[in-house]
């Protein structure tokens, strides 16, 4: 029944005969077998428009909280990616900004819409890992962490947007490896939705660059909510984290509970075109501003913090699980 709800999601994408399954990673809990991360996005402006100030910030709270991780939601190279693996913007924009002992960690990261505009190979490429072997990014994969504590989907959102395709204006998209794009999308919901469905974590976290609920300058991204979000409701997923609009939010859906979170500042925003939400009790925090989160959890809570340039806490959000046993 739920690969029906699948089926009626891609009609008009065209079905593909195999399905490669999204690639698996596995990341330990610490020894008390709880797990601490930090998620910043749009970040890679060589330390410029408060990058540098963020990631000091981002080392204070990650030695506090010992993260195991952090997450990149995307465009982290501007203002068009990489131009190959040589490109000295990796290092100016990323080696030599996060610098703090803290963030010595591995690093998961997704491509954004800027950095399509480069060479996305580049970014991909392991390569760069031996460069600074805390770098992996990858169009769409799966970490197992805890394990079995929590699943992270980490999804390529940039193309399912259609006016980069239809109306790129000046800009140059590196589409290699995704043409035929109805074919790449077919096989990426199918991929999504048979782990979603094969999941048995306790928690289910979904990481996309482009927004799903936004009142940012982006707004909703209508083909994530036609193609994605249904299987956010169906598998239940717990939260939806992203970046995209240079702000941090928070937007907790009234009708499936899935916490919408934003981490998009991660240098240039105070865009200053924030819009109104439709539900506003579903609106819980919104900084047009830069920051980043930090995420603490167990098998049974999770605790959320949003924070500003300067490393004040201006937002917390919590939840709890009942975990049963079979006897």
């Amino acid at each position: 029944m739920k690969l029906k709800l699948v089926s009626t999601l891609i009609v008009g994408l065209s079905v593909v005969s195999c399905m490669a399954e999204l690639r698996r990673y596995e990341h330990a809990a610490k020894p008390d077998g709880s797990l601490s991360f930090l998620v910043v996005g749009d970040w890679g402006r060589r330390g410029l428009y408060n990058q540098s100030q963020v990631a000091r910030q981002m080392g204070i709270v990650g030695e506090k909280i010992d993260i195991n991780y952090i997450i990149s939601t995307g465009d982290n190279f501007y203002d068009n990616g990489l131009t190959g693996v040589d490109d000295p913007a990796f290092h100016e924009s990323f080696t030599d900004i996060y610098t703090a002992p803290s963030l010595q960690k591995q690093w998961y990261t997704v491509l954004g819409n800027h950095d399509y505009r480069g060479n996305v190979e580049a970014q991909l490429s392991p390569i760069l890992r031996k460069m600074d072997s805390r770098w992996l990014c990858l169009r769409s994969f799966i970490l197992n962490a805890g394990p079995e504590m929590a699943e992270f989907f980490f999804l390529d959102t940039t193309p399912f947007v259609s006016k980069y395709f239809t109306d790129p204006e000046e800009h140059v998209y590196d589409w290699k490896d995704i043409l035929p794009r109805k074919n790449y999308l077919n096989n990426l919901l199918m991929e999504v939705e048979s782990g979603l469905r094969e999941s048995s974590a306790v928690w289910k976290i979904v990481v996309g660059h482009h927004t799903i609920k936004s009142a940012g300058h982006h707004g909703n991204t209508d083909e994530l909510t036609v193609h994605l979000l249904p299987l956010l409701q169906a598998y239940q997923v717990d939260v939806y984290i992203n970046g995209h609009d240079h702000c941090l939010e928070h937007i907790s859906s009234s009708d499936s509970g899935i916490q919408f979170m934003t981490s998009g500042g991660g240098s240039k925003a105070w865009r200053g075109d924030v819009g109104t939400w439709s539900n506003p009790q579903e609106m819980k925090f919104y900084h047009d501003g830069q920051g980043f989160m930090s995420v603490e959890m167990t098998r049974t809570e999770v605790d959320i913090k949003f924070y500003d340039v300067f490393g004040n806490v201006l937002h917390k959000w919590s939840t709890s699980k009942q975990l049963s046993f079979a006897v």
